[in-house]
């Protein structure tokens, strides 16, 4: 059941005193594609699609501005077409995942388990930061914030339904109130509460959505060390910074690792290529990512590869996904070729 346009909702937001031209609309909509980006990218898993999904919203708002009145504030109606854009959307399609959601059991370290690869669509992807958090605010909101785009919670997010998914987000991560979900998704409050309820309950059943803490000196010194050891492809100062029960996937592959000497066992094997690589660090889904440069030819020219994101835990890493799709680079325009000379440490 998708919601409806055509009524206004009073959510947290102010009310307009009279209608807007598309001369005023312009500059009001583009301050709310942030936060709509970030919205949809929770529902969908997918930073393509999210995209899609406020481009949509927006030419709807064009369309439609004739009618709105401003008697509700500009940023819950366009929520309200966000959250039908998005139901659309997840109604046409399967649910975002990871390559640990589709076999109980890790692969071998061997080059036969590239054999088995999904199309793009069916892959939890990565967002930047900057495209979803906002710049100042309360420290304590942007925290929920972030907290809100880890990999492992966006995952955890695609095991609701989709209406459960809009209400848990509304609720606990953008702080509606439930009334106003309610008047949003046009439904009862009873309905909401219930809702939020359920989806609490499954959310506490995955895996990996646990709060984590911010990046310390600790954190940072780790990652330096990683992107040293990944650099050099030293193998035996790499392993000595992984979690005993580390994984490593590689979407668009079905394959995921476990264990530290499998991993290098991979890197040693069929990931040898990547020696010489170099890792520019960025902020991706709240954590520390780097973008990664394989080198290539007889020069070593070095091109876009993937896009490591990492997750830390008691002062390893836990989890390393290496996200295949070059597309990326041009989405989040991530230049060619590695710059010069780079930082080391994502920021955090």
């Amino acid at each position: 059941m998708r919601v409806t346009t055509s009524e206004t909702a009073t959510t947290p937001a102010t009310a307009l005193s009279a209608p807007l031209t598309t001369d005023e609309l312009e500059p009001r909509l583009a301050a709310h594609r942030g936060e709509l980006t970030g919205y949809c990218y929770r529902m969908l898993g997918s930073a393509f699609d999210a995209e899609d999904a406020v481009q949509d919203t927006m030419v709807r708002a064009w369309k439609s501005i004739d009618g709105f009145e401003g008697r509700s504030g500009l940023r819950s109606w366009l929520y309200r077409i966000a959250t039908n854009v998005c139901l659309t959307m997840i109604e046409n399609r399967k649910k975002r995942a990871r390559p640990m959601d589709l076999s109980a059991s890790a692969w071998e370290p061997v080059e036969a388990s590239l054999a088995n690869r999904q199309p793009e669509d069916t892959w939890l992807e990565p967002m930047v930061d900057e495209r979803v958090l906002p710049d100042a605010g309360d420290p304590a909101d942007i925290a929920v914030a972030r907290e809100s785009i880890r990999l492992a919670f966006v995952a955890a997010l695609q095991y609701l339904p989709p209406r459960q998914r809009a209400v848990l987000i509304l609720r606990d991560v953008l702080r509606w109130k439930a009334e106003e979900v309610a008047k949003l998704l046009d439904t009862t409050t009873a309905s909401v509460n219930s809702a939020l309820q359920r989806a609490r309950a499954t959310l506490s059943e995955r895996p990996d959505v646990d709060r984590i803490e911010p990046l310390d000196d600790s954190h940072r010194a780790l990652l330096d060390e990683y992107v040293r050891a990944f650099e050099a492809y030293d193998i035996d100062a790499f392993v000595k910074l992984l979690a005993a029960d580390v994984t490593q996937n590689m979407p668009p592959f079905e394959l995921w690792l476990a264990g530290a000497q499998d991993i290098a066992a991979w890197m040693v094997g069929p990931g040898h290529q990547c020696r010489g690589s170099k890792l520019v660090p960025v902020t991706m889904n709240g954590s520390p990512a780097y973008v990664h440069y394989k080198p290539v030819g007889t020069q070593g020219e070095l091109v876009p590869f993937a896009i490591q994101a990492l997750e830390l835990a008691d002062g390893k890493i836990s989890r390393i996904t290496s996200f295949l799709d070059t597309r990326l680079f041009e989405l989040f325009d991530f230049p060619a070729e590695p710059p010069a000379t780079s930082p080391q440490t994502s920021k955090g």
